[in-house]
């Protein structure tokens, strides 16, 4: 039935919608492009706080200072503003000062200044597309001392802290408070030690001198509140000050209703004679100004924090960092902490709430009260106090921002806190990890980042930062002491340049790295980008698939650069899937930059062999070596000891029970998990794809169970052939005795409860999943591929040519008792391809290809094997993009 006008008018206007943002989004690219080709102007400030909420914090100080120095009357000043209100204050103040200008926040006006002023100074971060150009000096002064979990040490902090690690790794100077911020938040939180290049400046903060107010300066931050309809008059003033909630400085939440009565009662229990005024976080003010109740007690943006601090007799906080600020001023805080113990457990901080400098309470009114007693002397400060001001307002003396001026823009740096991030001489590695699918790469590198010895090296994940549910999962299981970097946004560069270098990619002709400024330009700037003045010692492209990225590593300031190969490469490029050849241009590209390469790292010693002779035009023999996969040992051993029945149960269990359903297991469960059964069971684990060739499996296993009726087959796995595959085994005859148990989690449980692992692959890299077959100590029976000689360390796979009836055999000399269980040492293991990775890493591996344990014979692919699967490939078949060795370590893969 055809659609009708309606619908196809409405989808229409959804494309040409579409294409309009297209074009504003190309036209903002070359806007953007041509401020950065313009030279960057020498005496040129801009500024940014919290997202141009305001001019606030430690860039206003450093501004008002600098403005008012004689040194710098030739300074052009420029404000990133986006609020109205701070655009009203602004325009009061500055719009007719000649050197003083704002712009707005996003716009063209505003990447003009970021991309041409000399000075950029700002309290948060600037936005994905920002790059830090030749020429440009970049302050960060971060805006407070933070007592809640900060960079890495937040839930999910690696993803929530992203654009914010770009951000200091670009900035030249970081502005610490005190030596906690630069050891506790800088370098630890946030790890900037062994790669951060750039300054750590130690002076205290700029916004601090704020609070050292003169009688005339006190009288003008209350003269400011009441030009907003917020009456002090001339009694003390208490202001309250909690922090923002929630997980995500992007989405912050926070219960208005609870914030009215929880002022309400401070006011209560503080009496009249004093005035409590709320000062919400940046991110929550503009929704605390739209309720009526709060907005009579809410101080604005525009009002400096520390200017109300400095003329505050009390505050009451929560887990804002505000009150390190405050301890400059010597006077009571108390903290008001309702909801501790879920802050605790959710976002976490760095104290517990018994080490703090002053009176952690619950109640609102008991909190005012313990105040007022405070401020009346009826109560005494707590010893802490003191040793909390000495601690994290050492310097807080009234100058900071002279001191920090003098770094940053006078560049003096003899009789200042100034130093570079501390190193502890760790070799820092840098590996691309991927696109993070669910494949046999991503299980690699993840298993090898478990492996490799920490306390070595320094290692970095670089990846895209990804957002499909699955992906994000799998990039959770990265080892906790690894640096995460991802790339947020996208290229900086015109359209037309863009064009110029996709063009020359589909045409097989991207240039050598550096030699075309055309083409360098772009790549050089998205380097920095991302990784702003990073250093590292040595970086491997893991992923060897995708041309951008083995592109732009070789951007990277000169290094050893290695690029894995997990299969056999010239083969893989010729695949064809579905009559087309999905790699043949991609990964075209990509040998094309193996000239460029260190190492070529093959995953298996006769794999190195087969790259060796099959890409010799690309690259010196020399060059390929051979680092093997490891298995997640742990993983493996924790899944097989869960018993079949809450394997079920856990992977599928708790959505059931929320509908109010009991599931059972499926039939063939009883089976497989009963000790005392007739049945033999093969097993089988990976994609349902045609490289897997689970559809000869079948046709063997039925030849199998017609001698051997007791003989019963499970194939564990997810993907496209699911339905042919379960129509095959319906015309075979074996409803009752081949079963296919779809994806699992953890598919260790069914195999260490199996009696024989098959394969039937027509070509693979270094499978992972034999690996596990050998970890749950299964005799393995497996289809000839190019390395499955060296699968394992020891030759125990019963190996068959590639047809029905050699795999039937195999199968069959199981049953027999012809084939031994495999077994892995797996110490030995670990340490013989840990020194596999060194040798690579130390550029000390020989042409052999094997590293550290030696040379391997010479391996020929075979013709027909080639002429049949077309090349490697792997469990991510073709809709993956990266095909590699099976991918049995990540959910849900299987």
């Amino acid at each position: 039935m055809p659609a009708s006008p309606a619908r196809l008018t409405k989808a229409a206007t959804r494309r040409v919608a579409r294409y309009a943002r297209r074009l504003r989004r190309a036209g903002a690219a070359d806007r953007n492009a041509f401020y950065r080709s313009r030279p960057v102007r020498p005496d040129t400030v801009l500024y940014e706080s919290f997202a141009g909420n305001g001019m606030l914090c430690n860039p206003e100080a450093i501004f008002r200072k600098l403005l008012h120095d004689p040194d710098f009357r030739r300074f052009t000043h420029i404000w990133a503003l986006d609020d109205d209100a701070a655009e009203a204050a602004f325009d009061a103040e500055f719009s007719r000062h000649p050197r003083v200008k704002m712009v707005k926040r996003g716009s063209g006006a505003y990447w003009k200044a970021v991309s041409t002023s000399r000075y950029l100074v700002n309290n948060a971060t600037f936005p994905p597309q920002f790059g830090k150009r030749e020429g440009q000096i970049y302050l960060n002064t971060w805006h407070g001392t933070p007592l809640k979990h900060m960079g890495f040490d937040m839930p999910d902090g690696a993803w929530e802290a992203g654009n914010t690690l770009r951000n200091f790794l670009s900035a030249d100077y970081l502005l610490a408070a005190n030596p906690f911020m630069a050891e506790g938040m800088y370098e630890d939180a946030y790890r900037l030690h062994n790669v951060y290049t750039g300054r750590i400046v130690t002076e205290g903060y700029p916004r601090i001198d704020r609070q050292f107010l003169s009688a005339s300066e006190e009288l003008r931050t209350r003269d400011a509140l009441r030009d907003h309809g917020l009456e002090p008059g001339d009694l003390p003033i208490v202001l309250y000050a909690p922090t923002w909630k929630g997980a995500s400085f992007q989405d912050p939440t926070d219960d208005l209703d609870a914030l009215a009565e929880q002022t309400t009662a401070l006011q209560a229990a503080l009496g009249d004679g004093i005035r409590v005024f709320l000062k919400t976080h940046q991110v929550v003010h503009r929704l605390a100004a739209q309720r009526p109740e709060l907005k009579r007690l809410l101080v604005p943006n525009t009002i400096p924090t520390n200017a109300l601090l400095g003329a505050a007799a009390g505050l009451v906080t929560d887990y804002s960092s505000i009150f390190f600020d405050y301890l400059a001023t010597g006077r009571p805080i108390v903290f008001l902490t309702p909801d501790a113990d879920d802050y605790h457990d959710n976002r976490g901080t760095y104290f517990s709430d018994d080490e703090l400098p002053g009176p952690v309470i619950p109640d609102a009114t008991d909190a005012g009260a313990h105040l007022r007693a405070l401020l009346d002397g009826t109560e005494e400060p707590t010893p802490r106090y003191a040793e909390w001001k000495a601690r994290f307002t050492p310097y807080d003396d009234g100058d900071a921002a002279s001191r920090v001026i003098d770094v940053v823009f006078r560049g003096r740096t003899d009789g200042y806190r100034v130093r570079p991030a501390r190193t502890d001489g760790r070799k820092r590695l840098l590996f691309f990890l991927g696109g993070m699918k669910s494949n046999g790469i991503t299980t690699s590198v993840l298993n090898l980042l478990n492996a490799i010895d920490h306390d070595v090296y320094d290692v970095t994940a670089l990846m895209p930062r990804v957002r499909k549910r699955t992906l994000r999962e799998n990039q959770k299981h990265v080892h906790p002491a690894v640096r995460q970097v991802f790339r947020i946004g996208g290229m900086n560069g015109s359209k037309l340049s863009q064009l110029r270098r996709k063009a020359d990619d589909w045409r097989g002709t991207a240039p050598e790295p550096h030699s075309d400024t055309r083409h360098s330009d772009l790549w050089n700037d998205e380097w920095v980008r991302i990784l702003g003045d990073a250093e590292f010692d040595w970086l491997a492209d893991f992923s060897g698939y995708s041309p951008f990225w083995s592109n732009l590593l070789l951007r990277s300031p000169d290094m050893p650069r290695a690029v894995w190969l997990h299969n056999e490469m010239a083969a893989d490029r010729k695949r064809t899937v579905d009559g087309k050849q999905p790699f043949l241009r991609s990964l075209g590209l990509v040998f094309s930059l193996y000239r460029s390469y260190d190492q070529l790292v093959s995953v298996s010693p006769l794999l190195t062999e087969l790259n060796r002779a099959e890409l010799e035009a690309y690259a010196p023999a020399d060059r390929f070596v051979t680092v093997r996969n490891l298995p997640n040992v742990a993983r493996v051993t924790a899944g097989k000891a869960v018993a079949i029945e809450d394997l079920w149960a856990d992977a599928h269990g708790d959505a059931d029970e929320d509908a109010g359903a009991v599931i059972e297991p499926p039939v063939w469960a009883a089976s497989l998990a009963s000790r005392e059964r007739a049945e033999k069971w093969f097993i089988t684990v990976g994609r349902l794809s045609p490289e897997k060739n689970q559809a000869r499996l079948l046709r063997a296993f039925a030849r199998v169970h017609a001698q051997h009726p007791e003989a019963r087959l499970l194939i564990v796995g997810g993907g496209p052939l699911h339905g042919d595959l379960e129509t095959l085994a319906a015309e075979l005859g074996l409803t009752d005795a081949a079963f296919l148990a779809g994806p699992q989690s953890n598919p260790f449980a069914l195999m260490a409860a199996a009696d024989c692992f098959v394969l039937s692959s027509r070509y693979e890299g270094q499978p992972m999943v034999l690996l596990e077959a050998a970890l749950c100590d299964l005799p393995i029976v497996s289809t000839s591929f190019a390395s499955v000689r060296d699968a394992l360390p020891n030759d125990t796979i019963h190996a068959v040519a590639q047809s029905d009836e050699a795999l039937r055999d195999g199968m069959l000399a199981f049953l027999d008792g012809k084939v031994d269980a495999s077994h892995l040492d797996i110490p030995s293991y670990v340490r013989e391809v840990t020194r596999e990775l060194d040798a690579v890493i130390a550029g000390t591996v020989a042409a052999g290809g094997r590293g550290a344990a030696g040379a391997v014979a010479v391996a020929q692919p075979s013709a027909d094997r080639q002429a049949e699967s077309g090349g490697a490939a792997g469990a991510s078949g073709a809709a993956d993009a990266v095909p590699s060795a099976d991918p049995v370590d990540l959910p849900p893969v299987r």
